[in-house]
């Protein structure tokens, strides 16, 4: 536990993909759990992205900071939002705001992190690229302060956004997204920082968990992780650094796809929009529709739906190769993705909420020919597609030169975001000292572990 006259300094680092048995490739990490500690972490439901890192900032659930999805529905509007939204749109105060409202004096990082953009935090940097009148971007970062990116970029040069993401995305984001969080707490570094390093994600969906190219990253990403600890240690002070290192979800191998839109429109229930630039999903126009999100779906029916229609949709996917498990009524209260029942407008969980098997992913896909796919079908473009789409880590050869996103969905061969109800504690949680880590743990728990270091709790 700290005071307020000698406060300690903790570097917690989220890390996707992270297993137990990835320890024996990254000596980095190996050693840290060796001197501390390394318990079981179970991510909860769904394990994919954006949910996972409002559980950890939270410390709740999300039926609670209101987090069910990568991508966020407005009932009321029929607006999806992908991978955008601002620090605002969690309806609980995230660790940031919880330490500073115990200890004003304390400074806070949050690095990276998804929907952190104007977050309160001291220090904040997330890639956030301007639109050009003429239809160009030039890159940038939104930070806090404001001008600390045009600082990074005079010392690093740009954040390199085509690595973070795409067809080519590696090691070099993350070696950024390092260094940078280094450069910007060298005059005044925080006390509590949380560094996001996407690189174990990249392979592993692509190839598979268990490639050589999977594996290798594991390497490539501890060489970075070190050399992050060795840097912030170096500024704090090493005996009064406290490293937590948190994996958010194991990717698994992945041979089967479900579709979950073209069997809603298989059924009539999906409507879409004729356009000169291929179909377009009618939400507003559908009885039902899903948000595909790696191995979850949520499905949104029509406002004023019955118990008939829910019935009737569940009908559609239970017992289909795939799936797992079809959620609604009580089973979303129960998995903790929201409050009330049926869902009310407020509530961004889906009526119902479709969850893969283990071997098995989810596609977005809603046309039946792929002559009449829309135009961002083949393109990066993570804002316009209704729901996440793995394929964007691929080129499709055939159309080289041009960058082209193919719609073979075999390419997809790691996943995640389904829970194994024998053992959910997937991942696993790194401690640098002994007796922090006592597990097996539960995501929202890490939260308190970390205001109990402050002498917050």
């Amino acid at each position: 536990m700290s005071s307020a006259s000698s406060p300690v300094h903790v570097l917690l680092l989220s890390i996707p993909g992270l297993r137990q048995e990835d320890l024996s490739r990254m000596p980095t990490l190996e050693s840290l759990a060796a001197g501390g500690g390394c318990v079981p972490l179970a991510p909860g439901f769904p394990a994919v992205t954006c949910p996972v890192q409002a559980t950890l900032t939270t410390g709740v659930s999300p039926a609670a900071h209101g987090i069910v999805a990568n991508g966020l529905y407005d009932r009321s509007s029929h607006h999806l939002e992908m991978w955008i939204s601002p620090d605002g749109v969690h309806r609980e105060p995230r660790l940031w705001d919880r330490l500073k409202s115990a200890r004003p004096e304390l400074r806070t990082a949050a690095w990276f992190l998804l929907q952190s953009k104007h977050a309160t935090a001291d220090l904040v940097c997330l890639p956030a690229p301007k639109h050009n009148p003429d239809g160009t971007e030039t890159m940038w970062c939104h930070t806090n302060p404001q001008p600390l990116y045009a600082t990074l970029r005079e010392k690093l040069g740009d954040f390199p956004l085509h690595k973070f993401w795409g067809p080519i995305a590696g090691i070099e984001s993350s070696q950024w997204i390092a260094r940078s969080f280094l450069e910007a707490s060298r005059e005044n570094p925080p006390h509590f920082a949380v560094v996001y390093l996407p690189h174990l994600d990249y392979a592993a969906q692509r190839t598979g968990p268990d490639s050589p190219p999977a594996h290798a990253a594991c390497g490539e990403l501890d060489a970075e992780i070190a050399k992050l600890i060795d840097g912030f240690g170096a500024i704090v002070g090493r005996d009064r650094l406290t490293v937590l290192v948190v994996g958010e979800y194991r990717i698994r191998p992945v041979s089967h796809t479900l579709f979950p839109n073209r069997v809603l429109r298989e059924a009539g229930l999906l409507a879409v929009t004729e356009t000169a630039d291929g179909e377009l999903l009618d939400m507003q126009g559908s009885q039902a529709w899903a948000l595909a999100d790696h191995q979850v779906s949520h499905v949104y029916l029509q406002d004023g739906a019955d118990a008939s229609l829910v019935e009737k949709v569940a009908s559609l996917f239970r017992g289909r190769a795939g799936v797992a498990r079809v959620l609604s009524g009580e089973e979303l209260v129960t998995a903790g993705l929201t409050a009330s029942v049926p869902p009310d407008m407020k509530s961004r969980c889906g009526d119902l909420v479709i969850e893969s098997t283990p071997e098995s992913w989810q596609s977005y896909f809603y046309w039946l020919d792929d002559e009449k796919a829309p135009r961002f079908a083949r393109t990066i473009d993570i804002h316009r597609k209704p729901g996440y789409d793995p394929l964007e880590l691929h080129i499709d050869r055939s159309k080289l030169p041009a960058i082209s996103i193919p719609l073979d969905v075999s390419l997809v061969k790691g996943s995640h975001g389904a829970i194994d109800p024998i053992n959910p504690h997937e991942t696993i949680l790194i401690a640098s000292r002994p007796g922090l880590a006592k597990g097996p743990l539960a995501m929202h728990e890490i939260a308190g572990i970390v205001t109990s270091i402050f002498g917050c709790s």
